[in-house]
C-alpha cells in the first residue's frame, strides 16, 4: 500500500501514553480556577446559589465542592491518585449537569447577539461537562502518564523491589 503522507510526523514513537500530559493539564487548571473563583467571590455567594437550586445542606455541599475541585485539581494537574481523585470529581460534574446545565441544552456556546459592546451569550449546556468527564474516565482508564506523581513513586517502587542491582542497570 502507497504512502500517502511520506513526510508525516510519526507521533508513534512518542510512546501511548504522553496523551495524558494535556488531559491532566486541562482538568486540573480547570477544576481548580473554579474552585478559586468560587472562594475568591466569597463561599457564601456560591452557598446561596446551592440554595436557589433546591441542594440540601447548601453550606456543607458549596465547601465540599469547593474543596474537591481545589484538591481534586490539584491531584489530576500533579497526576497523583486519579482514579481516587476522579470520583468526587465526577460526582460535581454529575450534580452539575444535572441541576444546572441540563435544562440548557448540549452547547455550550450559545451566542445570543453582537452589539458594540461585544458577543452576548446565553446559558451554557453540558457539554464543557461531558469533556471533562471523558478527559477524567480516560485518564483513569489510560493512567496518569509520564511526568505525574504516579509515575514517580511508581519508578521509586520498582528500584526498591529490585534492590541494589536497579542502580547498576541505570
Amino acid at each position: 500500500m502507497k504512502d500517502f503522507f511520506p513526510h508525516r510526523v510519526r507521533l508513534a514513537n512518542v510512546g501511548p501514553h504522553w496523551f495524558a500530559i494535556p488531559l491532566r493539564l486541562i482538568v486540573g487548571y480547570g477544576f481548580m480556577s473554579h474552585g478559586y473563583a468560587k472562594l475568591a467571590r466569597g463561599p457564601d455567594s456560591f452557598v446561596h446559589i446551592l440554595g436557589a437550586l433546591g441542594m440540601p445542606m447548601p453550606d456543607l455541599l458549596a465547601w465540599a465542592t469547593i474543596l474537591v475541585e481545589l484538591i481534586g485539581g490539584f491531584a489530576v494537574l500533579a497526576g497523583c491518585c486519579i482514579p481516587l481523585a476522579s470520583v468526587p470529581m465526577i460526582g460535581v460534574l454529575c450534580v452539575a449537569i444535572f441541576t444546572v446545565h441540563l435544562p440548557n441544552g448540549f452547547s455550550s456556546i450559545k451566542l445570543l447577539s453582537v452589539t458594540e459592546s461585544g458577543a452576548h451569550f446565553g446559558q451554557p449546556g453540558y457539554e464543557t461537562d461531558l469533556l471533562y468527564l471523558a478527559a477524567l474516565v480516560a485518564l483513569i482508564l489510560g493512567g496518569s502518564g509520564p511526568l505525574s506523581l504516579d509515575g514517580l513513586s511508581g519508578s521509586i517502587a520498582r528500584r526498591r523491589a529490585l534492590g541494589p542491582q536497579s542502580k547498576q542497570a541505570l
